[in-house]
Formats: C-alpha cells, sequence, structure tokens
C-alpha cells in the first residue's frame, strides 16, 4: 500500500510537470504571436485578416517566412518575378484570393499587364504539357534524354 501511495504522488507530480512544461511553451508562442502581429502591421500598415485565421503558434512562423522569402529584396528573385510566380501558381490551385493578391502585387512592383497574361499563359502552358504527358504515360527516361538533347542543340546553336 505504501508503494502504491509513493507511486501514485510520483505520477501526481509528473504529471504537474508535465502540464507545467506544456503550458509555458503556449504563453512563450503568445507572445510571438502578438509580436508578429506588431511587426505585421509596422511592415503592411494593418493585420489583414489571413493572419488571423491562423493558431497563435503558427503566426511568427508564417510571418517569417513570408517576410524572410517574399518580402525579402535581398533574395536570389526579384519581387516582380516572386509575385509573376505567386500568380501562375494561384492560376493553377486556382485561389480567387491568391490571384487577386498576386496580380495586385505584380503590378505593385512593376510588372505590366502584358507581364501577367504571359505569367498565366505559362501556367496553362506547363499545365496542358504536364496533363499531355502524365496522361500518356510517356516514359520519363526518355523524355529526360530528348529534352538534354533539345537543350544541347539550341546551346550549340547559340554559339
Amino acid at each position: 500500500m505504501l508503494k502504491s501511495n509513493r507511486t501514485l504522488k510520483l505520477l501526481v507530480i509528473a504529471a504537474s510537470v508535465g502540464a507545467l512544461f506544456a503550458i509555458a511553451p503556449a504563453k512563450a508562442e503568445d507572445a510571438s504571436a502578438a509580436a508578429a502581429y506588431k511587426d505585421i502591421e509596422a511592415t503592411l500598415g494593418s493585420v489583414p485578416d489571413m493572419f488571423r485565421t491562423l493558431p497563435d503558434v503558427a503566426v511568427a512562423g508564417a510571418w517569417a517566412e513570408i517576410k524572410g522569402v517574399q518580402l525579402n529584396p535581398k533574395t536570389a528573385l526579384d519581387g516582380k518575378t516572386k509575385e509573376l510566380l505567386g500568380l501562375a501558381v494561384a492560376s493553377q490551385i486556382p485561389c480567387q484570393y491568391c490571384i487577386y493578391f498576386h496580380t495586385e502585387a505584380a503590378k505593385l512592383n512593376g510588372a505590366s499587364d502584358e507581364e501577367i497574361k504571359e505569367a498565366v499563359a505559362m501556367a496553362a502552358i506547363v499545365r496542358h504539357w504536364s496533363t499531355m504527358l502524365n496522361g500518356s504515360q510517356v516514359d520519363l527516361t526518355t523524355f529526360k534524354k530528348q529534352a538534354d538533347d533539345v537543350f544541347a542543340a539550341v546551346k550549340a546553336k547559340s554559339q
């Protein structure tokens, strides 16, 4: 009986400690969400509702990803290219929210109406040929060999 009481006490202590560890990170995450909301507002002028759809534990990470890649002017791709890529992907999903956002963001980054049309056309071309190749079950090894031959011929012709 004494041994079972001691075991019960140890289990209660262990559960209490576990609960404290479970609660502590949640408070830290809430703090990082609040900090992220402040940074979003400072950067964008407001906090769009799309960020409030996330659980608090995901806000800081989602904002870091957007700020670190999409809004970062020091990445390999310029802002216009990133937004045109976003528009092409959004057109394929399709997502009306993303199409609107990336079209307007592309314009804000200097994309012309013609560049926007071309990004959407490229998305359509890729989708078309992906459908054709996959649906026809074209052999991937053969396809890669033929593509490499085409690239080599184009490169040789350009020199």
